[in-house]
């Protein structure tokens, strides 16, 4: 096994290349989207144009972190979004208010969101307001108590997912790092593990079949390595976001990769499941390209699924292993969720691991016997 092991490393040494073109990859396109995403005060540049009585709506929205909400007269605002200087701008009445897309994108359901809460908040604290003074009561001192009740969340609230105790969180940096990162590890390790497929056909794996080496030993060693290959990309990924871009990951990046060695584990599982079922190279490399990408698109990695709201596309995202490595991710790096209470997604990961290692080494024995 130890030979196999050392045999990889040495090719890994004589052709870095296809490694180190998808961890480049993986930095490259999280870092241009992010130029593309954000302005100068790290939030996504949103015009807005304010009609007078929603003044209030404007100024809450200014201090928003997550977009950087800019007043513009409505002049300016059409041009912008015609001349597509801007993807969304919104304009503020006093009681509605209205989105102008120019380039779709999954920033409109974001900005959509919180434009909706801050109105719903000021619909709130209007009616407390009429309340309080139909019943003779101060106003001020009641809303004061609404704003201080719901800051110290003790309004109980019903759980239905792992993250379904809060309101949805998004850091577009975080998302957009972890999303890349394990998207691009599925080429890496899919490639590693397709090697199993061109030993059979070349008689490799039957001369050494003829040595002392243990056929157990010759597919752990493949798969290790695998594994190895694709974890240590993962890491890198990472790392150069942690220490080039300080970013933190919310002081979980030790957690986080820790967690995501079963997500690693679960594509070692699937690649060897899809080498099982396809009869050479050239099948094996046109279904990686459409898996991986589908897996990415319905998993999340490229946009939130919160943003998604088909059914069938939410319960086909169950079955994907990219949703459940997101979910470790933004659970650790957004909600600061511990290890206990990532155990959902890291036990369905685990358990597609398990699943797909004994279904694809069984179909590939049997096809080779």
């Amino acid at each position: 096994m130890k030979g196999i092991l050392l045999a990889r490393v040495r090719e890994f040494i004589r052709n870095p290349y296809t490694f180190l073109m998808f961890t480049a990859m993986s930095v490259l396109f999280a870092w241009v989207i992010s130029l593309g995403g954000t302005g100068e005060s790290g939030g996504v540049p949103v015009p807005i144009y304010t009609e007078k009585g929603a003044e209030n709506y404007q100024s809450i929205l200014e201090e928003n972190a997550a977009f950087q909400f800019y007043s513009v007269d409505e002049t300016r605002l059409e041009k912008e979004i015609r001349e597509g200087k801007a993807d969304v701008g919104v304009r503020l009445f006093e009681d509605d208010y209205h989105i102008l897309v120019g380039v779709e994108s999954p920033n409109i359901g974001l900005i959509q969101q919180t434009i909706q809460e801050v109105y719903a908040e000021n619909i709130q604290e209007t009616f407390i307001q009429e309340v309080a003074q139909d019943k003779g009561m101060n106003s001020d001192d009641l809303i004061s108590s609404y704003r201080e009740v719901v800051s110290e969340g003790l309004i109980d609230v019903s759980v239905h997912s792992f993250a379904g105790e809060e309101s949805w969180q998004y850091d577009g940096d975080v998302h957009r790092i972890g999303g890349f990162a394990i998207f691009f590890a599925i080429y890496t390790i899919a490639y590693g593990v397709v090697k199993i497929l061109t030993e059979k056909r070349t008689g490799i794996w039957d001369r050494m079949i003829l040595s002392p080496v243990k056929k157990s030993e010759m597919y752990i060693a493949n798969l290790l390595y695998s594994f190895i290959e694709g974890y240590l990309q993962i890491i890198i990924i990472f790392a150069v976001f942690y220490f080039w871009k300080d970013i933190t990951f919310n002081d979980q990046i030790g957690n986080i990769l820790l967690m995501l060695i079963p997500y690693a584990l679960a594509i070692v599982a699937m690649s060897i499941l899809i080498t099982a079922l396809v009869k050479n190279y050239e099948q094996f490399h046109a279904s990686i390209s459409v898996i991986a990408v589908s897996l990415a698109m319905i998993g999340g990695a490229f946009w939130p699924l919160e943003i998604v709201s088909n059914p069938i596309l939410l319960f086909l995202a169950k079955l994907n292993p990219v949703k459940y490595g997101l979910d470790i991710i933004q659970g650790a790096a957004v909600y600061g969720y511990s290890f206990t209470e990532l155990l959902q997604p890291i036990s369905v990961l685990l358990l597609m691991a398990v699943l797909f290692t004994g279904l694809g080494i069984h179909l590939m024995e049997k096809r080779y016997l």
